[in-house]
């Protein structure tokens, strides 16, 4: 079953970082982060991240989107701040359509959600460091048997899994 940790906005954070990277590492199949970690793009913590320059991350070696595959399933990373994500999803979801991405994942609003919109699910894992609309830090999980079986679990940055924030969904398979 392959599984995709994803986080963002952990605007400085060291510790916090690689603890849930190395909490996670051996039962992940890739690591996502959506931008803001303002970390250099060559420090141990971002080191097995795929990585989307944020708003607040100005590494010229940082690109601003990211298109991974893991398994049958393709990601984009950004971070949404050229997406005008606070505002609408059409832009992004315009973007995903482009890349052929099923899943959308993005940060900059530090808001944890997810919501799938006709065939792409877009996630926000929430931000380690500022969360807004709840008091807790988080990133978040998705795993899935088939694009017929997802499972989206989000987790306090302790480790702890939200009760309250998880998707089961489905995901449209590639054309």
């Amino acid at each position: 079953m392959p599984k995709v940790l994803i986080m963002s906005d952990s605007h400085g954070l060291t510790e916090e970082v690689t603890e849930v990277k190395e909490r996670h590492k051996h039962e992940v199949d890739a690591m996502l982060h959506c931008g803001d970690s303002e970390l250099a793009h060559d420090s141990e913590e971002l080191q097995d991240f795929h990585y989307a320059k944020g708003n607040c991350d100005f590494e010229p070696e940082m690109e601003n989107d990211q298109v991974v595959t893991v398994g049958d399933v393709t990601f984009l990373v950004t971070h949404g701040h050229l997406y005008q994500i606070k505002s609408t999803l059409m832009p992004l979801s315009y973007r995903a359509e482009e890349v052929g991405a099923q899943v959308a994942c993005f940060g900059h609003s530090h808001i944890a959600g997810a919501e799938k919109v006709n065939e792409t699910l877009f996630i926000n894992p929430g931000s380690l460091r500022l969360p807004r609309d709840r008091e807790e830090p988080t990133y978040a999980i998705l795993e899935w048997d088939s694009t017929d079986d997802v499972h989206l679990q989000f987790y306090h940055v302790n480790g702890k899994p939200m009760s309250d924030l998880k998707l089961e969904t489905t995901l449209a398979a590639k054309e």
